[in-house]
């Protein structure tokens, strides 16, 4: 069967399949699992690959899940990524396979990306002869959290041998149909800083007999924003939030501690750098302005997502030619992070985001939001876009992008 046949016919079953994606997908979202807590989701890929005599590894680095589908000729090894953790969030929609799981739901996709690949990798290994080489199915735990689960399971060598890898995010803000690529960074490093302000309490009355750490962190929230406005250069991305303020006492009371907790993000490892600098420069000013003492902690979490420039331009132009797909757009720069970022790190590949968006407007949230949920059809669009890379990718070896022939 030539590659076009192939391709055309694993098309037409993942079509045929799409009842049981969709039925995986829910089975999923209905027992959602926290990131280095997915106990029973690795236990159920495992037995579903099980049950089709497809060889797999378990607890690969902590708690994910290798299978392997080998082809019947010689060819390069081709890697494909799905994530299955889910969030503490209550699930709010009103929808029967919301979370059974009280404070915990499927807000990002996961549970999709999972049961397209699950699908996708029944189909292929009833095709294994007509493969060119390897294709390893990663099932990875533990991307909402850092440290993450990459990191990990690539320690423990599930890219071993591995020649090209390709992930794709359900992008539900985006339409159904829309495929989204960029080159080179595409999301952002995701870090965390705690600052702990330590001043000295007091009665609410008498504030000049106290160092108000209140007032302090007050100062310290605002300061911080002075980084990326006045410190880093305005031609590269950089945000710098402080999602949490905690002092409590009493309304009468001045606090003598005050504990902010934020996020930075940015693409450059230079400007990663220098914020962490600046971040203790603006806190270590304003506390000796008043005379306190602080404790500060900077977490780097995942690095930038960086797409290697001659796989992003084979995978899009894949994608123009995958059933389903309507349009091809290069993606805007992402805020959020993405522990697909050290996979790069290690061998070549690609990123992408697939338009998940629900088809009534009023079902689409953001990511991360209590009533999120995406349009089931994409999945069978991430699949194809994903069977169509791997096999085009096998049938012209290792040939570059440029002088391929799709």
């Amino acid at each position: 069967m030539s590659a076009a046949a192939l391709k055309q016919t694993i098309d037409q079953q993942l079509d045929r399949h799409y009842d049981e994606m969709v039925k995986l997908r829910r089975h999923f979202h209905q027992h959602p699992e926290l990131s280095f807590q997915e106990k029973k989701t690795a236990a159920f890929i495992a037995s579903y690959y099980k049950a089709l005599g497809i060889p797999i590894r378990t607890n690969v680095g902590g708690g994910g899940v290798l299978a392997y589908i080998e082809g019947g000729q010689p060819g390069p090894v081709i890697a494909l990524r799905a994530d299955f953790d889910a969030l503490p969030i209550q699930d709010e929609k009103e929808a029967p396979y919301r979370s059974t799981v009280p404070g915990v739901m499927h807000a990002c996709g996961h549970d999709g990306h999972t049961a397209a690949l699950l699908v996708l990798a029944k189909i292929l290994n009833q095709h294994a002869d007509g493969l060119k080489g390897k294709i390893v199915m990663i099932h990875q735990h533990a991307e909402e959290y850092s440290p993450g689960g990459a990191k990990p399971m690539i320690e423990d060598g599930c890219l071993d041998g591995v020649d090209v890898i390709f992930g794709t995010h359900l992008w539900a803000t985006e339409p159904l149909g829309t495929v989204q690529y960029r080159t080179g960074p595409m999301m952002a490093a995701s870090d965390r800083f705690t600052i702990t302000i330590n001043g000295k309490g007091g009665h609410g009355a008498q504030p000049h007999k106290t160092k108000d750490a209140v007032l302090i962190g007050s100062q310290i929230v605002t300061a911080l924003q002075n980084i990326v406005s006045r410190r880093l250069d305005p031609t590269q991305p950089a945000v710098i939030s402080t999602g949490s303020f905690l002092a409590e006492n009493s309304f009468n009371v001045i606090a003598d501690k005050a504990v902010l907790i934020g996020t930075a993000r940015s693409f450059s490892e230079d400007i990663r750098t220098l914020i962490e600098k600046e971040i203790e420069e603006v806190v270590k000013g304003i506390c000796s302005m008043h005379d306190a003492s602080f404790d500060y902690l900077y977490e780097r979490g995942y690095p930038a997502v960086c797409n290697h420039p001659q796989e992003t331009a084979f995978l899009s132009e894949i994608a123009r030619k995958t059933e389903g797909v309507q349009k091809v757009t290069e993606s805007e720069l992402q805020m959020g992070g993405e522990d697909f970022a050290y996979y790069l790190q290690h061998v070549k590949g690609t990123f992408f985001f697939t338009g998940a968006s629900p088809e009534n407007p009023e079902n689409i949230y953001p990511h991360h939001h209590p009533k999120f949920d995406i349009n089931e059809k994409a999945m069978l669009i991430s699949a194809k876009v994903m069977v169509n890379a791997a096999i085009t990718y096998q049938q012209q070896g290792k040939m570059s992008a440029a002088s391929a022939d799709i």
